[in-house]
């Protein structure tokens, strides 16, 4: 017979808590925690649609993992330390198989940062998952958009643009050559994005502003610029690519409008550079330089040659 819900939910995502401000986790009405003195809660929240965040032939512990790393980006934009997720996930059948690998995928990414699964819901539909992560910030420290200001310098961890080719890699979309290693490399980038957590939380009280890179540089680089009311300058040379990238011939439209590459961008009072590169080796990222705030509004892209370069897209939008 196959499971009922209750029989699901206590094999697959009913695990101890570590956790000492958790009161009441999963199994009640509600679940109880604890927000500890002097700090601030941050709660984000994201949906992944099959077919939409994901092909549905993805290997589920891939969802599982993508599903929490996606929010946990969030916390790192603000500067927060994870604490607590809640999950609702939509299943067209109870696949015990799929249920075993989601849920391991999911976990084995919420241990690295000692994040407990509190509570949530699961009913019959088309395949969807939403996912709230909780996190704390001490209070009055959280990074924001709107804090940028002219001559601020703008950085980025990590690469960007290799989850745009890895999606087409995986669509069969790619039609160049390109080696297995680097197939995988990418593709790796898509399914298992890393969290810029170590990094949100040590810009903290040195960022002027912050935001994760979740629909391309060019849209979420632009929310900090509205945000701010401020303009750009952003040159293309200096954006970081992976090995793997640099391969390949890529127009700039993708490596800026692409989404899904989870990286952090973030403004930077130009006297706060010396403690941005010492605390550089300590984060698990690199820290790169591309371009500078102004005040004129708008984003101009910059050449080698310091030429304005056209960008034709808008970044990824669902509307």
């Amino acid at each position: 017979m196959p499971l009922t819900e209750f029989e699901l939910i206590s094999r697959y995502f009913t695990r101890p808590s570590r956790r000492t401000d958790v009161v009441r986790g999963v199994g009640d009405d509600c679940a109880i925690v604890r927000v500890p003195a002097g700090m601030e809660l941050a709660v984000t929240i994201d949906t992944l649609i099959s077919g939409v965040h994901f092909p549905p032939e993805t290997d589920p512990y891939a969802i599982g993992w993508k599903v929490l790393a996606v929010s946990l980006s969030d916390l790192a934009a603000m500067g927060a330390d994870p604490a607590w997720a809640t999950l609702a996930l939509t299943l067209p059948e109870v696949n015990e198989d799929w249920l075993r690998a989601f849920s391991q995928g999911l976990f084995d990414l919420a241990n690295q940062y000692n994040l407990t699964l509190i509570g949530g819901d699961t009913t019959r539909g088309p395949l969807a998952i939403t996912l709230q992560a909780h996190g704390f910030v001490p209070l009055g420290q959280a990074l924001e958009r709107s804090g940028a200001q002219a001559e601020d310098l703008i950085y980025v961890t990590g690469t960007l643009g290799d989850a745009t080719i890895g999606l087409e890699l995986s669509q069969g979309r790619w039609s160049n050559p390109i080696i297995a290693a680097d197939t995988a490399y990418l593709s790796s980038r898509l399914d298992y994005p890393q969290p810029r957590v170590v990094a949100g939380r040590a810009l903290r009280g040195i960022a002027s502003a912050a935001i994760d890179l979740s629909d391309g540089l060019v849209a979420d680089l632009g929310h900090i610029l509205s945000a701010s009311a401020v303009g750009a300058v952003v040159y293309l040379e200096c954006l970081p690519l992976s090995p793997a990238l640099k391969k390949l011939t890529v127009p700039w439209e993708k490596i800026v409008g692409g989404g899904d590459d989870y990286e952090l961008c973030f403004t930077l009072p130009p006297e706060r550079q010396e403690e941005l590169e010492r605390i550089s080796a300590t984060v698990g990222c690199n820290f790169t330089l591309i371009g500078t705030i102004r005040k004129s509004l708008g984003i101009s892209w910059l050449d080698a040659g310091n030429q304005v370069v056209n960008i034709n897209t808008i970044g990824f939008r669902h509307f």
